[in-house]
Parts: C-alpha cells; sequence; structure tokens
C-alpha cells in the first residue's frame, strides 16, 4: 500500500531509532523501514555493549565530536527513557614501557577532545580495583566516564518513545530502490509499496554505501568487518571484572577486552575480520581461540567452563575512516547516517541530534505540542520488594507465572514485551526485550512455552514462530504447509 512520509529513516539499529526518536519531537511525519521482523537485529544486537569515554577518536573527527556528546546525553536520557546503563568507568591497561607511551597519548587525546576526570594510574591502584588482572599490567587509563549498556534495550526505548509520538515503524519491510527525480529524492520503493517522501535518513549500517548508491551518491563504501565474542554464566567466579578493561590499542581495533555486562555477565572479545560476505555471523574455532588468547593476557583465569554462547557481529567501517553525517553532496533530500561502527552505540543520541537539527532547519518543522517524554512503563516481578511482586501478580497473575527459570521471567512480562509499542514478533524479540533464554540453559527450557506464547498472542500458528529474521522459522509443520487441519 502506498503512503506518504515527510521523512523516511532506512535502517532500524541503534542509529536509526534514535534519529527516529529525535525527529518524533518535530511535527513532522516520519516512517521507518527495517526489513527484519524487528528492530536492531543487526550490529546493535551484537556489539561490546561499551559506552565509550571518548580518548579514542582523532580530535576533530565526527566520531570524537559525537562520542563525547552521546556520552553525556546517556546520562541525561538514562532516567527519562528508563535506560539500562552502568557507569561503571573503563580502564586502558599497558603491560610495558611503549604501552604505557601509548596511554598518555590516549589522555592527551581525550582531554582535547573534552572527555572529563581522564587519569592514569599505577599498577598498584588497577590491582586494587581490578585484583582479578594480570600481574604484568604496570598502569592503565581511567575512564570514569565510561560505561556499559544493554544495547537492543537502548533501541527499543527509543522506538518505543518515537512511536508514542506519533512516529511509524514498518518492520519486515525491505527498501528495493530510491526514486529521484532531477537530482532530488521523491519515494522510497518498498516490499510493502512506495512511500512518497522529501526526504530520507540513511542508517543502513553494512548497507548503507548500497541505499546511499541507490539514490545517486558514490562517495563512500563499506567494509564489513567481524568481531567474535565469548559470554560466560553469571555465576561464573563473580566480579571477574566489575567495568570494562581494555589493552592498549591496535590501529584497526580497541582490541579485545574483557568486560561487564548489566546484568551480571562477562565476555570476551571482539576481534576484528575484514569480510565479504554482510551477513556472515558464524564464529569460528580460529576466532575463539584468537579472543581466549588476547583476553588470558588481561585476566588470566577466564572460566571456560562457564562458557554458555558464542557469537558474532558486524561492523560497518566506512571507506571515509569516520562517521558519513549530513546532507548528500551529491542527492537534495538524502541525509547520511553511515559509516556507523564504534563508538556509534554511544554516539548514537548525539548523532540523533545532529541528523534531526539539519532537518528541522530544512523542513522548518516546529517542535509538538504534545510531545511525550519518556516511554511506558514495564514492570519486571525479580526487580520488585515482595510486596510490590505480590501487587503485580494480584492485578495480573501472569505475573506469577515464571516461564523462564534461569532469568526468572515470567509470562506477563513476555505478553507485555509481545503487545507494547514496536513489540515482539520473534523468540529473540522475546529474548532481547526480557532476558527470556538468555540465562544458563539458553532457552532450552523455557524457549518451546515462549513460542507457544508467541503463536497464542499474536495469534498465529506455532510452525509461523520465527526466532529471529525473516525466513528463521521454529518448527516445520508438513500438515498445516500443505493445507492440511493439524
Amino acid at each position: 500500500m502506498d503512503r506518504e512520509a515527510d521523512v523516511v529513516v532506512i535502517g532500524g539499529g541503534i542509529t536509526g531509532t534514535a534519529i527516529l526518536a529525535e525527529l518524533a519531537r518535530y511535527d513532522l511525519h516520519c516512517v521507518l523501514v527495517e526489513k527484519e521482523p524487528d528492530i536492531a537485529a543487526g550490529t546493535t544486537k551484537a556489539n561490546s555493549a561499551v559506552l565509550h569515554a571518548g580518548f579514542d577518536a582523532p580530535q576533530g573527527s565526527m566520531k570524537a565530536r559525537m562520542n563525547v556528546a552521546g556520552n553525556r546525553l546517556y546520562h541525561e536520557l538514562q532516567e527519562q527513557l528508563d535506560l539500562d546503563i552502568q557507569w561503571t568507568g573503563s580502564l586502558v591497561v599497558a603491560t610495558d614501557a611503549a604501552e604505557e607511551a601509548v596511554l598518555h597519548e590516549l589522555l592527551a587525546r581525550g582531554q582535547a577532545n573534552g572527555v572529563p576526570d581522564l587519569a592514569i594510574w599505577d599498577g598498584k591502584k588497577v590491582h586494587e580495583q581490578e585484583p582479578n588482572l594480570s600481574l604484568q599490567i604496570r598502569a592503565a587509563l581511567w575512564a570514569p566516564t565510561a560505561g556499559i549498556c544493554w544495547p537492543f534495550g537502548l533501541a527499543i526505548a527509543f522506538a518505543e518513545n518515537a512511536v508514542q509520538n506519533g512516529a511509524e515503524i514498518l518492520r519486515e519491510c525491505e527498501v528495493t530502490g530510491i526514486r529521484t527525480e532531477a537530482g532530488k529524492i521523491t519515494a522510497v520503493e518498498t516490499t510493502a509499496g512506495l512511500i512518497r517522501t522529501r526526504w530520507v535518513v540513511n542508517a543502513g549500517g553494512v548497507e548503507a554505501d548500497r541505499v546511499s548508491q541507490w539514490a545517486g551518491d558514490v562517495s563512500f563504501s563499506i567494509q564489513p568487518r567481524k568481531g567474535e565474542y565469548v559470554l560466560f554464566d553469571k555465576t561464573a567466579q563473580p566480579d571477574l571484572v566489575k567495568g570494562v578493561i581494555f589493552p592498549t590499542p591496535s590501529r584497526t581495533s580497541k582490541g579485545i577486552l574483557v568486560c561487564a555486562t548489566t546484568h551480571g555477565n562477562v565476555f570476551v572479545g571482539p576481534n576484528a575480520q575484514n569480510i565479504e560476505d554482510r551477513e556472515d555471523t558464524a564464529v569460528t574455532a580460529a576466532g575463539m581461540a584468537e579472543i581466549l588468547s588476547g583476553a588470558r593476557k588481561l585476566v588470566p583465569k577466564i572460566p571456560m567452563g562457564a562458557a554458555i554462547t558464542e557469537f558474532a557481529g558486524i561492523r560497518a567501517v566506512s571507506s571515509t575512516g569516520d562517521f558519513v553525517l549530513g546532507f548528500s553532496k551529491n542527492v537534495d533530500g538524502l541525509v547520511q547516517a553511515a559509516g556507523i561502527q564504534s563508538p556509534g552505540l554511544t554516539s548514537a543520541p548525539a548523532i540523533a541530534r545532529y541528523i534531526a537539527g539539519l532537518l528541522v532547519k530544512a523542513s522548518k518543522a516546529a517542535l509538538r505540542a504534545d510531545y511525550q517524554a519518556g516511554r511506558p512503563a514495564h514492570p519486571t516481578l525479580r526487580t520488585l520488594t515482595p510486596d510490590g511482586q505480590e501487587k503485580l501478580i494480584a492485578g495480573d497473575s501472569r505475573y506469577g507465572r515464571v516461564i523462564c527459570r534461569c532469568e526468572t521471567i515470567t509470562e506477563g512480562e513476555i505478553v507485555d514485551a509481545i503487545h507494547r509499542p514496536c513489540g515482539a514478533r520473534t523468540v529473540d524479540g522475546v529474548k532481547r526485550r526480557t532476558r527470556a533464554g538468555m540465562g544458563r540453559c539458553q532457552g532450552g527450557f523455557c524457549g518451546p512455552r515462549i513460542v507457544q506464547i508467541l503463536a497464542r498472542e499474536l495469534k498465529i500458528p506455532v510452525s509461523s514462530v520465527r526466532k529471529e529474521t525473516r525466513a528463521s522459522y521454529m518448527y516445520y509443520d508438513k500438515d498445516e504447509m500443505s493445507g492440511g487441519n493439524a
């Protein structure tokens, strides 16, 4: 079905959803299109979940500007949007004199970028903060404004706030082309129909160069870069690390880190592999060996017996060496938000404010008089006091039925996740909103029940429930697929 919009945002990752939420503050009809059944199904779902302080990027670069500003905005947005963030600080550690020299370079760069309260710590202070680190570590750069977060939760928060304020999110809506006339954007072609529009925001992640090319802008290219990770059960060596531990960085990567998560787990990774296949998220034995070797240089006693899953994500590395932000110089109406690799997660709210500012100025849009800050509340049984739990269950008995034992997630929370604005449509969508299936058994116990709840609440056959992507069906019912009544 054809439709019209003032702005079409292509891509439902952290960058696209943050931009949509910022644009929803204004009197603009905005539509976000995402090819998968759920948002944040690309880089946003598989990254290091670190909110960087901002000392890595070169002074004056878009990465540096957006990183520092984005970090500050997350401090402001955390309470307003109920964001899952812990400001743990980060350490970049050094084991010899050459690496110590790099720490001082990072300190100077961070101070030039405007990062507050950076400091060089000696080995004694480092080990007081993180006693499980290698005894070879002799110094570190301490960045107290860094933190850890739940990336999918951030994207969901932006999406829910945007929808609450009138924006539309079209999922399973793949872009197939962009129409222009006399060098100006006129419409976006999608599998769900034509969207006539004046402006297109390209937040296409690893596909952003292809989106740009459809519109006629070939000014940059994207190199997909894969990073692999190992996640450990949260019962393994509690307090293995308290925050974010980086090695001294290389020219291409911040290195293999050891990092806590907001939910009590620890992970190690990523490595950095330039690849050709933009959908290659397979993990390899060689990759696992590489990241474990790197992690053990920071923390010798990595608890491999407690590993519960391995995964990989793909970063969009721009040929420009920096974020590609702003109006295209070649196509009128095309706005680029491309090449968003690290520190893209941290930069997202600042990128959103920058892009929205350009569009608001161009469109002369006014602030919405009825704008609603925040997003709908989402009760979680495990975080409440006993009295609070009793009241929640009294109001809806489904909150008294635990579906995921590992993470203590109830049926009520799963149903809520399905029916919220931009709610879950897949098993992984439920998992990333509630953590059902993220515990030690990785969904072995709760998975079949979650499938049943999705089928019931979405009013679809069990055989139509998917794990994550468009074709990832959980079950195959030969009678149903052939038209039978089974």
